[in-house]
């Protein structure tokens, strides 16, 4: 476990050095094994994430085996990774693009703008309603968004990505930023693909369903 929580702590560090989070916005998770997951403690700074701030959970319980208490944000990740056994890295961050563009009053639909979107973070990113940061609600809501899409956004929150291995993630919220920054910098007036295009990605790609 040791190593584990080593590489645990390089990714983290990575997100944070590419400003995915700040200070104390935002918690990772990631499957070690069949039943476990570190997660980031709470009030941990992931960007700066220590050792003693790492949680080691029971999937199926949630309860602390290292006696950490997790991210109050825990819930919708273990929630995530009982869904998908195709996951086992989820991301929560506040990226300042897509962020901005989450709390818009009246955000695009359409966040195809580069063919990298579709391939790498989604044909659709649905939107999550408000609910208070660590409710029930919240986890119910990112779940169910999260049984069928690989990245979504949290209206007046953030975004939650998930994928297979902390690469996976990294790419699919550093490109979900991009196309947000994109949307954001032409007023949300970007030239987006065309549904034939996009479809044309799914084709020559063979993405999974996840995607569309």
């Amino acid at each position: 476990m040791e190593q584990k929580i080593k590489e645990y702590l390089e990714a983290s560090h990575r997100y944070g050095d590419a400003r995915l989070m700040l200070c104390s916005s935002g918690n990772l998770s990631w499957r070690v094994d069949e039943g476990k997951a570190l997660v980031s403690g709470t009030g941990s700074w992931v960007p700066t994430l220590r050792k003693e701030q790492v949680a080691l959970l029971d999937i199926a319980t949630g309860e602390s085996l290292n006696g950490v208490k997790p991210s109050m944000e825990s819930t919708f990740h273990l929630g995530v990774l009982r869904e998908r056994k195709d996951v086992n890295v989820v991301l929560h961050f506040q990226s300042e693009y897509a962020t901005a563009i989450a709390c818009m009053q009246e955000p695009p639909t359409d966040f195809n703008v580069t063919a990298e979107v579709p391939v790498h973070v989604g044909c659709e990113i649905p939107i999550v309603p408000y609910y208070r940061p660590g409710s029930p609600q919240l986890a119910e809501g990112v779940v169910s968004a999260m049984k069928s899409h690989n990245s979504i956004l949290l209206a007046k929150h953030g975004q939650v990505v998930c994928g297979r291995d902390f690469d996976d993630v990294f790419q699919r919220a550093t490109f979900f930023e991009m196309a947000c920054r994109i949307l954001v910098e032409t007023g949300c007036k970007a030239n987006t693909l065309t549904q034939e295009e996009v479809q044309q990605l799914v084709r020559d790609f063979n993405l999974s369903p996840f995607f569309n």
